[in-house]
């Protein structure tokens, strides 16, 4: 096969003692990979763009995409940009039988296998097989690590057949990095409030790879496309918490890593994270961290700021309004299944939740047609921002104007607010200054 995969050499990087690492946007909107893309051609860096197997799947997810829709996407956004294909890490997350678990595992597995197929024919290189699920037919209590090694072992060996037929069509193609583990934080954010947290035992780490490093070698694989393992480094958000990285309650741990030659730590939930903690997480041998709900967190703040705007300046001409928060909110309450079961108390307060929560459950809205609609009427509205509500709405977008870095259109505006985070991301995993 051709070369070695970009995201092995920054681990290697990663090992010998470099402050490098990649961060991951786990996103499917649009704008988010705009502005990360736009953020890694302005300062010439790799990124990793992945989808989540509840978003992009064989039957569509969320989003209606299946893998080869949202590759068709990225790369449609990337040429837009100036990325060149080979800048461009694409990444399934969580994929195994996470959409399953009310199945039994024969069939469950049987999913996950043509899921992991669905995403290595699309030509997705970085594949974190997430197999820490219980399904439906699993004894009560912490699911054995022997059964996720062996399931994680039985969906790499899909991956590398799907690629022995992808490589036929694409003899460039590099095999897939694999990202395993069996202690995988829950997709999205916690679902209870937590005050603290326990990084994973630096025993059961060890343990684990020993497990499925010698699974792997039972199923004939090669453990050395292993570039990550997943673990609880000890940080986490939820509908109104952020648990930021404590480097002395996970020395051990991070300690641990040093016995294992070859792989990092990929850091799951490192959304919200201050500078200083991203920072020191790539220096502890969390190489990869991903993040995605803070992202469209950050979206949902520039697009309520725009309608501030939007209000002010359109009000008295005659031009139909987005009403975009209002549109949110009607469709959140005739499709509660994405929020449901994440937000309690009374109706204010779930109101207030739906808008502002750190678990971002209006990302799953963002899609939908009829908010859709809302967003691209914002967009058409705010055409041209006077320069003094850029100030008062968004003072750092008002300076890049000023320079002229940046237009004055809203969709401009939304692109480069969420950009600053993409930004501090790269900024502490060593991509750029």
């Amino acid at each position: 096969m051709n070369g070695i995969h970009p995201l092995r050499e920054i681990v290697d990087r990663n090992r010998f003692g470099e402050h490098i690492g990649m961060y991951s946007v786990c996103s499917s909107s649009s704008i988010v990979i705009r502005a990360a893309l736009r953020d890694a051609a302005q300062y010439d860096y790799p990124v990793i763009i992945e989808s989540t197997a509840n978003q992009v799947n064989q039957d569509g997810g969320y989003t209606g995409m299946q893998p080869g829709d949202f590759v068709s996407m990225v790369m449609q956004i990337a040429k837009d940009e100036h990325v060149p294909n080979a800048r461009i890490i694409l990444g399934g997350d969580h994929l195994g039988p996470l959409t399953w678990t009310d199945k039994n595992e024969s069939e469950a597995m049987a999913l996950a296998c043509d899921l992991v197929r669905s995403y290595t024919l699309a030509g997705y290189t970085k594949i974190h097989l997430d197999t820490s699920m219980k399904v439906k037919d699993d004894p009560d209590g912490r699911l054995d690590p022997h059964v996720c090694a062996r399931r994680g072992a039985e969906l790499a060996c899909v991956v590398n057949e799907a690629f022995e037929s992808y490589h036929r069509i694409n003899p460039n193609a590099i095999r897939p990095v694999l990202i395993v583990g069996s202690e995988v934080p829950i997709p999205g954010g916690s679902q209870e409030h937590e005050n603290t947290l326990t990084p994973t035992d630096s025993l059961d780490f060890l343990e684990q790879v020993d497990i499925f490093r010698n699974t792997f070698k039972e199923k004939g694989l090669d453990f050395g496309q292993v570039v990550a393992f997943v673990v609880q480094p000890g940080v986490e958000f939820g509908d109104d918490f952020v648990i930021q990285y404590d480097r002395p309650k996970a020395l051990k741990l991070m300690s641990a890593l040093k016995q294992v030659p070859g792989i990092v730590f990929e850091g799951h939930s490192t959304d919200y994270q201050i500078n200083r903690s991203l920072y020191d997480m790539v220096s502890d041998g969390v190489g990869i961290l991903k993040v995605g709900p803070a992202f469209t967190f950050r979206l949902r703040e520039a697009l309520l700021l725009l309608e501030e705007i939007e209000r002010i300046i359109c009000t008295d001409r005659g031009k139909p309004l987005s009403v975009f928060k209002d549109t949110l909110l009607a469709d959140m309450a005739d499709n509660p299944r994405y929020w449901k079961k994440y937000y309690q108390g009374t109706l204010e307060e779930i109101t207030f939740k739906k808008l502002y929560s750190y678990s971002d459950r209006c990302r799953y809205y963002l899609p939908d047609i009829i908010v859709q609609k809302a967003i691209d009427t914002l967009f058409y509205n705010l055409d041209s921002i006077p320069e003094v509500l850029l100030s008062q709405y968004f003072p750092i977008q008002y300076k890049h104007y000023m320079e002229h870095r940046i237009e004055n259109d809203a969709l401009s505006v939304a692109i480069d607010y969420v950009q600053e985070t993409c930004h501090d991301y790269a900024v502490a995993a060593g991509l750029c200054r």
